[in-house]
């Protein structure tokens, strides 16, 4: 498979907003203007790049993983109007490294990552 940061951010973001949807059913949220609401905490680009700064400060991921995310967020893309570069930039970067994990079956890790942004 050829490997391009931005393809895997995008199969990294589905992953990332599954394990998220999935956390908040299972916390009991039953009304899909709750769900969203709550999704927020998680999803936009402003709260990834706040979970992968604490992946990162807390020294949670592996070397390979950070050269994982910088890749992603060096990659050239379409910009957003909802974040600033930077904030935009390091979301692609922790969507990459999902997406890249996801890609090489490595579940368990993912689940681990997961786990830690979620507090579980």
């Amino acid at each position: 498979m050829h490997e391009n940061p931005l393809v895997m951010a995008y199969m990294g973001d589905t992953v990332y907003e599954r394990y998220i949807r999935e956390f908040l059913i299972r916390k009991g949220i039953t009304k899909i203007g709750e769900l969203q609401q709550s999704s927020l905490e998680y999803v936009s680009a402003k709260s990834q790049r706040k979970h992968l700064e604490r992946l990162l400060n807390d020294n949670v991921l592996s070397d390979e993983e950070v050269e994982i995310v910088k890749w992603g967020r060096n990659a050239k893309g379409a910009k957003t109007k909802h974040a600033d570069i930077v904030t935009y930039r390091m979301a692609t970067g922790l969507e990459a490294l999902i997406g890249k994990l996801y890609f090489d079956k490595k579940h368990d890790r993912i689940d681990s990552i997961m786990k830690y942004i979620l507090g579980e």
